[in-house]
C-alpha cells in the first residue's frame, strides 16, 4: 500500500469518526467530512441539521466554513474534501464555488436513499459535466468502512432520516 493511501485512509477515518462521535447526540444525519491542504487536516465537519435547525449544515458545508474561516478565504484552492458519502447536489457546489481541488467518497447517494433520506438522484459525475468543473472525483473509497458507519448510525441513532 502506498503512502499517500494511508494518508487518504487517515484522512477518511476521521470523517467517519466525526459521525460515530456525535450519534449519541442527535444532531443530524450520518455524514462527516475531513478537508485537507498539503497532508494537513484543515477542518472536519458532521451533519448538524437537526441541532443547528438549519437544513443547510450538512457535514461538508460545515466542513467548508470551518476551513474558509480558519485559512481566512474563500478560496480553498489545493484543498481536498473527504466525505463519507457522494456529497449532494447542494454540496457539490459549494464544493466547486470553494475551488476545492478534489473529492474522495466513499458511499454513494443510492446508499442513504435505501436508509431514507430524500436525496436527489444526481451523481457528482454528472453534476461535474454539466458543470463544466474541473474537480478530481475519487469515489468508493474506504467504502465498507463507510457503509459499516451508517450500519452504525442506524442501529445507535434515535433520528429517522429526514
Amino acid at each position: 500500500m502506498s503512502e499517500m493511501a494511508n494518508e487518504n485512509k487517515q484522512y477518511m477515518i476521521a470523517a467517519i469518526k466525526q459521525v460515530k462521535d456525535r450519534v449519541a447526540d442527535n444532531v443530524g444525519g450520518p455524514f462527516g467530512a475531513c478537508i485537507v491542504l498539503k497532508d494537513q487536516v484543515i477542518s472536519l465537519g458532521h451533519n448538524t441539521v437537526l441541532e443547528d435547525v438549519d437544513p443547510t449544515c450538512h457535514a461538508e458545508i460545515n466542513a467548508i466554513r470551518t476551513a474558509a474561516e480558519k485559512l481566512g478565504r474563500y478560496d480553498l484552492k489545493g484543498c481536498v474534501i473527504y466525505s463519507t458519502t457522494e456529497p449532494c447536489p447542494m454540496c457539490f457546489s459549494a464544493i466547486h464555488w470553494a475551488n476545492i481541488d478534489k473529492i474522495v467518497y466513499g458511499t454513494e447517494i443510492d446508499d442513504v436513499k435505501k436508509l431514507g433520506f430524500r436525496e436527489l438522484n444526481i451523481d457528482n459525475h454528472t453534476l461535474k459535466k454539466l458543470g463544466n468543473s474541473n474537480i478530481e472525483i475519487v469515489s468508493g473509497f474506504e467504502r465498507e468502512a463507510c457503509k459499516e458507519m451508517l450500519e452504525y448510525w442506524q442501529e445507535h441513532s434515535k433520528l429517522k432520516t429526514y
